[in-house]
């Protein structure tokens, strides 16, 4: 169960991430008075949103680390937050940013990814 919730922890977590470093871009399109701001404006929106990411992301690693009981190690923990973290980020730009596109070698690059995540767990 400890491995379940981390792994809903991150993803959480880099919902709010991902948000944090790209969502200003789109904010900047969608909001006139988000364009005006200056950049150190920008930058603490972003480090507001970025605050709660730290929220999720820090229990996460927390409960699902091995040497605090969980079922990772830190090697573990850090591959399958890179995973999530290119799978929120490919919702959100194909979502928020229809001039991106998923082309194949996104998808090939994904597929090593996920054959890391295999790998790092081979006993």
């Amino acid at each position: 169960m400890q491995g379940l919730f981390t792994i809903l922890l991150l993803i959480v977590s880099n919902v709010f991430m991902t948000f944090a470093w790209y969502g200003h871009l789109k904010m900047r399109q969608q909001f006139t008075w988000f364009d005006h701001l200056p950049l150190f404006g920008v930058i603490l929106f972003s480090w507001s949103i970025a605050l709660l990411e730290y929220s999720f992301q820090v229990p996460a690693n927390r409960i699902g680390f091995r040497e605090n009981g969980g079922p990772f190690s830190l090697i573990q923990l850090k591959v399958i937050q890179e995973v999530i973290t290119l799978v929120v980020f490919v919702v959100f730009s194909t979502v928020a940013f229809k001039s991106e596109s998923f082309k194949w070698n996104h998808a090939l690059a994904f597929l090593f990814l996920v054959a890391a995540v295999y790998l790092v767990f081979k006993k």
